[in-house]
């Protein structure tokens, strides 16, 4: 059994750009805070092997996923989960003054940076 709590400064820089804090992890999956900054624009992605779950905490922005059956812009604001299956494209932004602040979960668990892919996105990255 583990108990964490979230750390101070970041861990580590997402491969999309996002500055991330390491909360959870395990055999199945793990879980990270991640933060955008203000008018921040990631890289787009693609992941090979993991699925994420994202749980909007504070903030405002956009994320923009496009699969073999199409693609969809989503607002970003407190309260709303998404998901990113495994093959999906997706880019996400920060819109607000305030920094995007969300919870991620992967499964399986992340295994290394190798595991994203950029790909052509909706936006141009900042980062």
């Amino acid at each position: 059994m583990k108990t964490t709590t979230l750390p101070e400064n970041p861990d580590a820089v997402s491969p999309a750009g996002a500055d991330i804090r390491f909360i959870m992890d395990g055999t199945t999956g793990n879980m990270i805070h991640s933060t955008v900054k203000p008018g921040q624009i990631n890289r787009a992605t693609i992941h090979a092997t993991v699925s994420e779950f994202w749980y909007i905490l504070e903030g405002v922005g956009q994320i923009w996923r496009k699969d073999e059956d199409g693609e969809k812009i989503v607002d970003l604001v407190a309260g709303t989960s998404i998901d990113i299956p495994v093959g999906t494209a997706f880019q996400y932004r920060c819109n607000g003054h305030k920094p995007l602040k969300f919870i991620c979960i992967t499964m399986p668990a992340w295994p290394g940076d190798k595991e994203a892919t950029r790909v052509e996105g909706v936006w141009t990255p900042s980062v």
